[in-house]
């Protein structure tokens, strides 16, 4: 995840913008609190990741396994909800306008990630990150979705192992190593590549239509509390925080540092 939906797939717009007006499907706030959690978690990983770029804790915390281990798995749960929120989006007809619209923010979003990191950290630029492979997977989820699901399981478990199984150093070159197949891929601050994070997307679709077809969303109740709104709050807006918490973070450390050191 290193400096780092859509339905999103980091979700900017809300489900009822594709869903079909007709839907019956109501909006799960457990998604959106999910989601909240996640983006808090980028937030704290980056805090952390750019106190020790400015030499305020050790350099070792940020590069430390497990908290390595804590970014890959908020990576995860992206790409999870990916496919959830593409399961509920569609949930009443395909809306394609909505969905290319939504889907342009993202490239959009995913294109300035790209352009800002190579002017700052030009060797470790991000080329194929987080929102990279978010828009990716969201085509992917779309091009999946009048397969079975025990299909998309199969697939699921295909790709994902297929990530961690076959490399070829043919794929180092940035322009091939998005697939995942790079045997050494080139350095990058945020590095989601299409295989294997694709499958956990394809098990979020699945999961979901299980859930649905066993009702087990009706264990899923409205949340309330200050907490549960709040965060829901930043799961409804995690595309913009995302993009702007970096920029407010670092503008607020580096002068403090600079007047303190």
């Amino acid at each position: 995840m290193g400096a780092w939906k859509l339905e999103l797939f980091m979700q900017e717009l809300p489900a009822s913008e594709i869903l079909d007006p007709k839907t019956s499907i109501p909006r799960l706030d457990i998604v959106d609190v999910v989601r909240g959690i996640a983006i808090a978690g980028v937030v704290l990983f980056h805090l952390v990741w750019d106190l020790a770029f400015l030499g305020v804790i050790p350099p070792g915390i940020s590069v430390h396994p497990l908290w390595l281990l804590f970014g890959r798995l908020l990576a995860g749960t992206f790409m999870i909800l990916v496919g959830v929120s593409l399961v509920l989006a569609t949930a009443g007809g395909f809306r394609r306008q909505a969905f290319l619209r939504r889907l342009v923010v993202l490239i959009v979003a995913a294109v300035i990630i790209s352009v800002v990191t190579r002017v700052i950290f030009p060797q470790n630029f991000v080329y194929f990150g987080i929102l990279h492979a978010i828009a990716v997977a969201s085509v992917v989820g779309v091009l999946v979705s009048r397969l079975s699901t025990s299909v998309i399981v199969g697939l699921g478990f295909a790709t994902y192992a297929l990530g961690f199984l076959w490399t070829s150093e043919t794929f180092d070159p940035r322009w091939l190593a998005w697939t995942g197949f790079a045997a050494s891929p080139p350095p990058s601050n945020d590095f989601v590549p299409f295989f294997p994070w694709i499958g956990l997307t394809l098990f979020g679709i699945a999961g979901t239509r299980i859930a649905f077809a066993r009702n087990l969303v009706r264990y899923a109740r409205p949340l309330h509390g200050h907490t549960a709104r709040s965060l829901a709050w930043l799961g409804r807006h995690s595309l913009t925080i995302y993009l702007i918490h970096q920029p407010i973070l670092l503008g607020l450390l580096i002068p403090i540092v600079n007047l303190t050191g």
